[in-house]
Protein backbone atom coordinates (compact mmCIF):
# COMPACT_ATOMS: atom_id res chain seq x y z
CA UNK A 1 0.00 0.00 0.00
CA UNK A 2 1.02 3.46 -0.49
CA UNK A 3 0.90 5.97 2.29
CA UNK A 4 0.92 9.82 1.91
CA UNK A 5 2.80 10.52 5.63
CA UNK A 6 3.47 8.11 8.19
CA UNK A 7 3.93 9.22 11.66
CA UNK A 8 5.26 6.97 15.09
CA UNK A 9 6.25 7.26 18.55
CA UNK A 10 9.32 8.06 19.15
CA UNK A 11 9.60 4.96 21.45
CA UNK A 12 11.85 2.44 20.48
CA UNK A 13 9.35 -0.42 19.48
CA UNK A 14 7.34 1.65 17.69
CA UNK A 15 10.19 2.62 15.75
CA UNK A 16 10.96 -0.68 14.82
CA UNK A 17 7.85 -1.45 13.98
CA UNK A 18 7.03 1.14 11.85
CA UNK A 19 10.63 0.58 9.64
CA UNK A 20 9.62 -3.28 9.51
CA UNK A 21 6.30 -1.81 7.76
CA UNK A 22 8.06 0.31 5.22
CA UNK A 23 11.03 -2.35 4.45
CA UNK A 24 8.54 -4.35 2.79
CA UNK A 25 6.56 -1.51 0.79
CA UNK A 26 7.17 -1.11 -2.97
CA UNK A 27 5.52 2.68 -2.81
CA UNK A 28 7.27 4.12 0.18
CA UNK A 29 11.02 3.40 -0.09
CA UNK A 30 11.72 7.29 0.10
CA UNK A 31 8.89 8.71 2.70
CA UNK A 32 9.83 10.32 5.82
CA UNK A 33 8.54 9.22 8.79
CA UNK A 34 7.68 12.31 11.48
CA UNK A 35 8.34 10.76 15.19
CA UNK A 36 6.47 12.47 17.50
CA UNK A 37 6.28 11.75 21.50
CA UNK A 38 2.78 12.98 21.46
CA UNK A 39 2.32 9.62 20.35
CA UNK A 40 3.99 7.94 23.08
CA UNK A 41 2.12 5.36 25.69
CA UNK A 42 0.32 6.23 28.52
CA UNK A 43 3.23 7.37 31.43
CA UNK A 44 2.96 4.82 34.19
CA UNK A 45 4.70 6.84 36.91
CA UNK A 46 6.74 4.55 39.99
CA UNK A 47 5.05 1.75 37.64
CA UNK A 48 6.69 2.64 34.87
CA UNK A 49 8.87 -0.61 33.45
CA UNK A 50 7.16 -3.52 36.08
CA UNK A 51 5.13 -6.16 35.41
CA UNK A 52 1.59 -5.83 34.74
CA UNK A 53 1.30 -7.66 38.35
CA UNK A 54 2.82 -4.33 40.54
CA UNK A 55 0.63 -2.29 39.12
CA UNK A 56 -2.26 -3.97 39.86
CA UNK A 57 -1.35 -5.02 43.14
CA UNK A 58 -0.79 -0.76 43.64
CA UNK A 59 -4.18 -0.54 42.02
CA UNK A 60 -5.65 -3.12 44.25
CA UNK A 61 -4.16 -1.05 47.64
CA UNK A 62 -5.76 2.08 46.15
CA UNK A 63 -9.10 0.23 46.20
CA UNK A 64 -9.51 0.63 42.49
CA UNK A 65 -8.62 -0.89 39.01
CA UNK A 66 -6.97 -0.95 36.44
CA UNK A 67 -7.01 0.74 33.72
CA UNK A 68 -8.45 3.45 35.45
CA UNK A 69 -6.38 3.56 38.45
CA UNK A 70 -3.29 6.07 38.18
CA UNK A 71 -0.20 5.32 39.27
CA UNK A 72 1.01 7.82 41.78
CA UNK A 73 3.83 10.65 39.03
CA UNK A 74 1.41 8.74 36.55
CA UNK A 75 -0.39 9.56 33.29
CA UNK A 76 -4.56 9.95 33.68
CA UNK A 77 -6.36 8.35 31.61
CA UNK A 78 -7.85 11.57 30.64
CA UNK A 79 -4.76 13.41 30.02
CA UNK A 80 -3.63 10.83 27.28
CA UNK A 81 -7.21 11.37 25.67
CA UNK A 82 -6.02 15.30 25.74
CA UNK A 83 -3.02 14.00 23.81
CA UNK A 84 -4.69 11.79 21.18
CA UNK A 85 -7.21 14.54 20.62
CA UNK A 86 -4.52 16.85 19.88
CA UNK A 87 -3.04 14.48 17.54
CA UNK A 88 -6.21 14.20 15.73
CA UNK A 89 -6.97 17.47 15.08
CA UNK A 90 -3.43 18.18 13.58
CA UNK A 91 -4.02 15.29 11.36
CA UNK A 92 -7.58 16.67 10.26
CA UNK A 93 -5.99 19.97 9.71
CA UNK A 94 -2.90 18.58 7.53
CA UNK A 95 -5.15 17.03 5.32
CA UNK A 96 -7.73 20.27 4.80
CA UNK A 97 -4.67 22.09 4.55
CA UNK A 98 -3.27 20.23 1.52
CA UNK A 99 -6.47 19.42 0.18
CA UNK A 100 -6.48 23.64 -0.41
CA UNK A 101 -3.49 23.70 -1.21
CA UNK A 102 -4.05 21.19 -4.24
CA UNK A 103 -6.90 23.49 -5.22
CA UNK A 104 -9.46 21.23 -4.15
CA UNK A 105 -12.83 21.58 -1.84
CA UNK A 106 -12.43 22.45 1.92
CA UNK A 107 -12.65 18.79 2.26
CA UNK A 108 -10.43 15.80 2.63
CA UNK A 109 -10.66 12.18 2.88
CA UNK A 110 -8.52 9.81 5.28
CA UNK A 111 -7.65 6.41 5.12
CA UNK A 112 -5.36 3.79 6.36
CA UNK A 113 -4.45 1.79 3.10
CA UNK A 114 -8.09 -0.13 2.25
CA UNK A 115 -6.49 -1.85 -0.90
CA UNK A 116 -4.42 -4.49 1.33
CA UNK A 117 -7.60 -5.44 3.00
CA UNK A 118 -9.12 -6.15 -0.14
CA UNK A 119 -6.46 -8.51 -0.95
CA UNK A 120 -5.41 -11.73 0.39
CA UNK A 121 -2.50 -10.00 2.45
CA UNK A 122 -4.40 -9.89 5.45
CA UNK A 123 -7.64 -12.06 6.13
CA UNK A 124 -10.35 -9.83 7.28
CA UNK A 125 -10.65 -10.79 11.18
CA UNK A 126 -13.98 -11.15 13.22
CA UNK A 127 -13.60 -7.55 14.21
CA UNK A 128 -13.51 -6.02 10.58
CA UNK A 129 -16.97 -5.01 8.48
CA UNK A 130 -18.70 -7.35 5.88
CA UNK A 131 -18.01 -7.31 2.37
CA UNK A 132 -20.63 -4.81 1.85
CA UNK A 133 -18.75 -2.74 4.51
CA UNK A 134 -15.99 -2.43 2.07
CA UNK A 135 -17.32 -2.05 -0.68
CA UNK A 136 -19.46 0.85 -0.40
CA UNK A 137 -19.47 4.23 -1.21
CA UNK A 138 -18.10 6.08 1.68
CA UNK A 139 -15.18 3.50 1.07
CA UNK A 140 -14.81 3.76 -2.47
CA UNK A 141 -14.25 7.54 -2.74
CA UNK A 142 -10.94 8.82 -4.06
CA UNK A 143 -8.62 9.72 -0.82
CA UNK A 144 -6.56 12.78 0.05
CA UNK A 145 -4.62 11.23 2.45
CA UNK A 146 -3.51 7.31 3.22
CA UNK A 147 -2.09 8.01 6.75
CA UNK A 148 -0.05 5.48 8.62
CA UNK A 149 0.37 6.10 12.52
CA UNK A 150 2.05 4.05 15.03
CA UNK A 151 1.12 4.02 18.87
CA UNK A 152 1.02 1.68 21.37
CA UNK A 153 -2.14 -0.01 23.22
CA UNK A 154 -3.08 2.18 26.04
CA UNK A 155 -3.10 5.21 24.40
CA UNK A 156 -5.17 3.95 20.86
CA UNK A 157 -7.49 2.65 22.88
CA UNK A 158 -7.96 6.26 24.43
CA UNK A 159 -8.21 7.78 20.84
CA UNK A 160 -11.02 4.70 19.37
CA UNK A 161 -12.93 5.77 22.67
CA UNK A 162 -12.99 9.41 21.45
CA UNK A 163 -13.77 8.55 18.10
CA UNK A 164 -16.88 6.26 19.15
CA UNK A 165 -18.27 8.28 22.33
CA UNK A 166 -17.35 11.71 21.21
CA UNK A 167 -17.17 11.69 17.42
CA UNK A 168 -19.43 9.40 16.57
CA UNK A 169 -17.96 6.64 14.56
CA UNK A 170 -19.84 4.24 12.53
CA UNK A 171 -18.70 0.54 14.01
CA UNK A 172 -19.18 -2.96 11.98
CA UNK A 173 -21.73 -4.49 13.17
CA UNK A 174 -20.14 -7.74 13.99
CA UNK A 175 -17.44 -5.84 16.67
CA UNK A 176 -18.36 -6.65 20.47
CA UNK A 177 -17.95 -4.50 23.17
CA UNK A 178 -15.35 -6.66 24.51
CA UNK A 179 -13.16 -6.23 21.44
CA UNK A 180 -13.74 -2.54 21.29
CA UNK A 181 -12.60 -2.10 25.10
CA UNK A 182 -9.80 -4.36 24.51
CA UNK A 183 -6.06 -2.72 24.47
CA UNK A 184 -4.51 -3.77 20.53
CA UNK A 185 -2.11 -6.83 20.31
CA UNK A 186 1.44 -5.90 19.71
CA UNK A 187 1.46 -5.13 16.18
CA UNK A 188 -2.78 -5.04 15.70
CA UNK A 189 -4.12 -3.25 13.35
CA UNK A 190 -7.06 -0.65 13.01
CA UNK A 191 -8.41 1.07 9.72
CA UNK A 192 -11.07 3.97 9.99
CA UNK A 193 -12.27 6.14 6.81
CA UNK A 194 -12.45 9.78 7.76
CA UNK A 195 -14.22 12.54 5.92
CA UNK A 196 -13.19 15.81 7.29
CA UNK A 197 -14.69 19.25 5.96
CA UNK A 198 -14.52 22.83 7.09
CA UNK A 199 -17.25 24.32 8.31
CA UNK A 200 -18.49 27.93 9.11
CA UNK A 201 -19.13 26.23 12.94
CA UNK A 202 -15.69 24.94 12.62
CA UNK A 203 -13.77 21.00 11.42
CA UNK A 204 -16.53 18.32 10.59
CA UNK A 205 -15.54 14.65 11.00
CA UNK A 206 -17.65 11.96 10.13
CA UNK A 207 -15.59 8.57 10.99
CA UNK A 208 -16.17 4.53 9.65
CA UNK A 209 -14.12 2.15 11.21
CA UNK A 210 -13.58 -0.82 9.11
CA UNK A 211 -11.77 -2.79 11.42
CA UNK A 212 -10.23 -2.52 14.84
CA UNK A 213 -7.14 -4.75 16.73
CA UNK A 214 -6.74 -7.00 13.61
CA UNK A 215 -4.24 -9.79 14.41
CA UNK A 216 -4.95 -12.32 12.24
CA UNK A 217 -1.79 -11.46 9.90
CA UNK A 218 0.46 -12.99 13.29
CA UNK A 219 -1.16 -16.56 12.61
CA UNK A 220 1.38 -17.48 10.40
CA UNK A 221 4.31 -16.18 12.33
CA UNK A 222 2.71 -18.26 15.16
CA UNK A 223 2.23 -21.33 13.81
CA UNK A 224 5.96 -20.80 12.03
CA UNK A 225 7.63 -19.86 15.32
Amino acid sequence: MKFTHVFSSDLMRTKQTTAKILEKSRFCKEITVKYDTILRERKYGIAEGKPLCELKALAKAAGEQCPDFTPPEGETLHQVKLRAVSFFEFLCQLVLDEAGQKGQSTSGIMDSGLEAFQTETFSLGSSCGSGSDLNSDSVAQVLDANILVVSHGAYMRNMFTYFVVDLECTLPANLSKSELNSVTPNTGISHFIINVEQGAKGVKTTMKCICINLQDHLAKVTESA
